[in-house]
């Protein structure tokens, strides 16, 4: 079961995608700001990141960046959730060490499909 680090700080937005991903397998582990996010990579070691770009304290372009620095987490793939949708936003997401980038709100196919082409076929 790919365990998946769920970063949000906006508590319906964490609740709504974790109940779903659960639903379909995926075993979450849950952060509500960046520090969190990279001490939550570092300890847990998961398969994918799913970081909200905007955060209080660290956000979650500069824990993408810490955890991109750090060799024991610089493999594990980071989508960007983000409601800023432009394309200076998904450059910006990119060069911050994220692999992908997702808009807000999140259409849940799209999310799943960018996750599989990371993580492989769909859990069972």
């Amino acid at each position: 079961m790919p365990k998946i680090l769920l970063v949000e700080d906006n508590e319906m937005n964490r609740d709504m995608l974790a109940r779903r991903l659960q639903k379909r397998g995926y075993e979450l582990v849950l952060a509500v700001d960046g520090i969190l996010a990279v001490e939550m990579t570092q300890k847990e070691k998961p398969d994918l990141v799913l970081m909200d770009m905007s955060l209080p304290g660290l956000d979650g372009w500069e824990a993408s960046r810490r955890l991109k620095a750090d060799p024991a987490t610089a493999s594990i793939p980071i989508i960007a959730l983000t409601a800023h949708a432009m394309a200076e936003d998904r450059e910006k997401a990119l060069a911050a060490g994220c692999n992908e980038f997702e808009t807000k709100p999140v259409d849940l196919t799209s999310l799943l499909a960018k996750m599989e082409s990371f993580l492989g076929k769909p859990p069972a």
